[in-house]
């Protein structure tokens, strides 16, 4: 039976367009398990991804969705069979290969993890990529020490969907959170979420001037990167931590050695997409655990596939607060 995928496609004069199609299950990509997806979401590469940009998709068509949860109906695969529950992030999924804005995806079997018990298919992809790269970046800070009490932690780019989360786990987990945003609107909501400190883009934004600044931040999560982090390395504390994972202010780092040097932090890089399998489910299961699911109702943006081609182009504008959740059966 056909079904229904966000294919886009480029025209031979370089035009993207985006638009609802039926396929069929022959057209999927290899591998070994078949999911009727269920839910999907909306990252900063779906955005990249529907508009064209950033080079991720070099084969038109294309089905973006670097995200999915769903349940298998077909499985070549013993440690998956019809009627299980999944959740499929990263692999560059949804770039390279077929992703999940369709009913149906087709994936390897190595890069699906069963969907943690406590969990709805809505709720994982309320977390998706940027939560669980919430998740291991927590998980980074505590095997570097960071306990609660030991100081407020920054969390840069908070209203966006890695911030977000890790506002909510962290203040779950007894953390002061210091928020970080340009767009003061959000700060009431950031607040909703733990924050007990807003602290303005403007006030962090610039390359440091010197080599260090006041001890301030037990550690951060930082999604911007560029003169912001370069700025936070010279403000933590002796022995803190930040976990870097996102761009958004630039891939370049005007920074010094001598925070490392004088004070001993660590800069620890977060991937989320060749994440090996045990340290997936890890992560997964401290979600369930450690998320507050009241919060992350909070931070939801219902949508469907026919939404996803204006929420692209307003993800990269910085225009989407929040975690969008795509509902593509709707």
């Amino acid at each position: 039976m056909p079904f229904n995928a966000l294919v886009v496609e480029k025209a031979e004069d370089g035009a993207i367009s985006q638009s609802i199609k039926p396929l069929e299950i022959s057209d999927l990509p290899e591998g070994e398990v078949v999911v009727d997806v269920e839910y999907s979401t909306l990252n900063y590469k779906d955005g990249l991804c529907l508009t064209g940009k950033g080079g991720l998709v070099r084969n038109y068509p294309h089905v973006p969705g670097i995200d999915y949860a769903g349940t298998v109906s077909e499985s070549a695969d013993a440690r998956y069979k019809p009627g299980d529950k999944v959740v499929l992030t990263g692999w560059r999924v949804g770039e390279v290969v077929w992703g999940g804005y369709a009913q149906k995806a087709r994936a390897k079997a190595d890069w699906l993890v069963p969907l943690p018990a406590g969990l709805t298919t809505r709720q994982a992809m309320a977390v998706g990529t940027a939560g669980f790269t919430a998740m291991l970046s927590v998980m980074a800070l505590e095997a570097h020490g960071l306990k609660p009490g030991a100081g407020p932690v920054l969390v840069t780019g908070a209203a966006g969907g890695v911030g977000s989360v890790a506002v909510a786990i962290l203040a779950k987990l007894g953390h002061e959170v210091a928020a970080v945003t340009g767009r003061p609107e959000t700060s009431d909501y950031l607040k909703s979420l733990g924050a007990t400190q807003i602290v303005a883009r403007e006030e962090i934004a610039e390359a440091p001037a010197k080599p260090l600044e006041k001890e301030t931040w037990a550690g951060c999560v930082d999604a911007v990167g560029g003169s912001m982090l370069a700025r936070v390395l010279t403000q933590l504390k002796y022995g803190g931590s930040v976990a870097a994972v996102g761009l958004a202010g630039g891939a370049a780092l005007p920074a010094t050695v001598v925070p490392f040097l004088l004070r001993g932090v660590n800069l620890l890089g977060i991937d989320s997409v060749m994440q090996p399998y045990e340290p997936r489910v890890a992560a997964w299961k401290r979600i369930a655990a450690d998320l507050p699911m009241d919060k992350l109702e909070e931070m939801v943006r219902p949508a469907a596939l026919k939404d996803l081609p204006a929420l692209g182009a307003a993800i990269l504008k910085g225009g989407v607060q929040g975690r969008v959740v795509v509902d593509v059966n709707a």
